[in-house]
């Protein structure tokens, strides 16, 4: 009897734990303002990065993995937030200049925690990184590419 609880205790803490993680982009998607959706998008990848370095010194790579794939949702929803603007980034280069500056920070936060990775470890990172430096560059080609 004392095993099936300490079973549903397990389950019920690790579904929490998964509803919490689904959870975190709600207020970036229910904003209605979509440069503030993207910004609010972008602050919540920065935590999610934060809760996986965090996890990863536990160590718990499950954790991590999980927070580094929310990164990654994260950044992806700030950049179809600014798409959904309808501005072009070399004419209202604003929120994308703080989206580029944002992701090149979680680029560097992201090379940290890779480097701090036992090597075996680091299949985990590498598309999250690899995806938000595609986003980052787009961003930054389309400010400095001013359309004529």
């Amino acid at each position: 009897m004392m095993r099936r609880t300490v079973t549903l205790l397990a389950v019920g803490i690790f579904l929490g734990t998964a509803f919490v993680a689904a959870a975190d982009l709600a207020p970036a998607r229910s904003e209605s303002n979509l440069e503030k959706r993207s910004r609010l998008a972008l602050a919540i990848a920065d935590q999610a990065l934060s809760e996986a370095r965090e996890a990863y010194n536990k160590p718990d790579l499950k954790a991590a993995e999980a927070r580094l794939k929310e990164v990654r949702e994260a950044v992806e929803l700030a950049r179809a937030s600014l798409v959904a603007t309808g501005k072009k980034p070399g004419k209202s280069p604003g929120p994308y200049k703080y989206a580029e500056t944002k992701t090149r920070e979680l680029l560097r936060r992201l090379e940290g925690l890779k480097q701090e990775m036992d090597s075996s470890d680091r299949e985990v990172i590498e598309p999250v990184q690899n995806k938000v430096q595609e986003i980052h560059d787009a961003w930054l080609d389309g400010i400095l590419t001013h359309a004529k």
